[in-house]
């Protein structure tokens, strides 16, 4: 197993204790820091294995970070919505 693969399952722990423990901002700001933590990791990780293992991790990551891709998803659609 390299190295990506490690840092991606400690993401995926450290996300799902993250989103245990109760927050005032429905966990936005963890949320974020796991957007940050998670593209670098994503970006490595497609380049030192490819593509498809790139995207595999990329759906994992939308996964984990179900609210923020819907809103991004709805942000999207009503951009369109609006051309």
């Amino acid at each position: 197993m390299t190295d990506p693969f490690i840092l991606i399952g400690l993401w995926v722990v450290l996300a799902f204790a993250m989103s245990a423990f109760p927050s005032n901002d429905n966990h936005w700001r963890r949320a974020y820091v796991l957007l940050a933590i998670g593209v670098p990791l994503l970006v490595w990780i497609t380049i030192q294995h490819g593509f498809v293992i790139g995207l595999l991790g990329l759906v994992v990551g939308g996964l984990v970070l179900r609210w923020p891709v819907y809103y991004l998803w709805r942000w999207i659609k009503n951009t369109i919505a609006r051309s």
